[in-house]
Parts: structure tokens; C-alpha cells; sequence
């Protein structure tokens, strides 16, 4: 089983930042990608950024330009740098994890934490 703790939500004004960070902890395989995801109320959850080992990152359009996704692999954990924030990035941001044992793989998530932009 692996563990993903998220930290970083808050509550910051429309144009403010916020970094969230997650990290994965417990019997790890190997982490083939990890990533987040969100879900606004009402809405169904949704990619926002995730990268690949051996690859790049990945972006939804509504955040391209303002996310940046980043994973530091010897802690096995991702960060989301999120700027220029909006109403609309209003959501619970969920982090994920691919945990890879060939041929198997294991999809896992963090519990969610909360991103309110309001002025």
C-alpha cells in the first residue's frame, strides 16, 4: 500500500499563488507518474497536471501558462506551483499515483485538499 499526503491548500485572492506538494510513502514499487487532479462541487473530477517518468509533464488547457508541475523522485513526491489563480481554480485538488510492479499497476490517491481563490 502506498500513502499520499497532500499539504499547501489554502484560501488566496484571485492573481495570488499557492504550492501544493504531495508525498507518497509506504511500499513503493515504482512510481511510474503521479499527478493532480480537482474537483469543483457539482462537477466531475478532472486532470489538471501529471508527469511520467521518462517523460513530460502534461497540462490541462484551463491551467497551461499559470501550473507548473514538478517531481522531485528521490522523495518521491510532486509539486503543483499554481499562479495567476482564479475563481475558477476554486476546487479540491487531488494528487495521484501510479505505482508500477510489471505487469501490474497501481492506482492511487491522496485524500484531497482544499483551494479556495476569493477575493
Amino acid at each position: 500500500q502506498v500513502q499520499l499526503v497532500e499539504s499547501g491548500g489554502g484560501l488566496v485572492q484571485p492573481g495570488g499563488s499557492l504550492r501544493l506538494s504531495c508525498a507518497a510513502s509506504g511500499s513503493i514499487f515504482s512510481i511510474s507518474s503521479m499527478g493532480w487532479y480537482r474537483q469543483a462541487p457539482g462537477t466531475q473530477r478532472e486532470l489538471v497536471a501529471d508527469t511520467t517518468s521518462g517523460g513530460g509533464p502534461s497540462y490541462a488547457d484551463s491551467v497551461k501558462g499559470r501550473f507548473t508541475i514538478s517531481r522531485d523522485n528521490a522523495k518521491n513526491t510532486v509539486y503543483l506551483q499554481m499562479n495567476s489563480l482564479k475563481p475558477e481554480d476554486t476546487a479540491v485538488y487531488y494528487c495521484h499515483a501510479v505505482d508500477y510492479d510489471p505487469p501490474r499497476k497501481f492506482n492511487y490517491w491522496g485524500r484531497g485538499t482544499q483551494v479556495t481563490v476569493s477575493s
